[in-house]
């Protein structure tokens, strides 16, 4: 019999197990989630990131990072990631499907 440990620890690798892992950048893009939706898809007012340039994302976020773009809240998450990091974040969002009107 299993202990409630080992049930939970087969629950937790399972997807590992059969090879499953998360595209490049979701785990880092995940902290965008909250404002430009899943995937990039927001429901609100932000910018939709989904099937963006990938190009055009990784500089819009060096330019927050350099404070070109004056400090606000995008300035601090992106001072918070490296240019690699950056460069995987535009890539995971640049492949994702656009749901929606585009705002920009």
């Amino acid at each position: 019999m299993l202990s409630k440990l080992g049930i939970v620890a087969a629950i937790a690798t399972a997807g590992f197990a059969h090879g499953i892992e998360p595209q490049p950048g979701r785990l880092l893009a995940s902290n965008c989630f909250q404002c430009h939706g899943t995937n990039g898809n927001p429901v609100g007012g932000f910018d939709r990131l989904a099937g963006k340039s990938a190009s055009k994302i990784y500089e819009e976020m060096l330019e927050f990072q350099s404070g070109k773009e004056g400090v606000g809240i995008m300035t601090l998450h992106a001072r918070g990631y490296s240019e690699q990091q950056l460069r995987l974040i535009a890539e995971f969002f640049s492949k994702q499907p656009a749901i929606g009107r585009r705002r920009r």
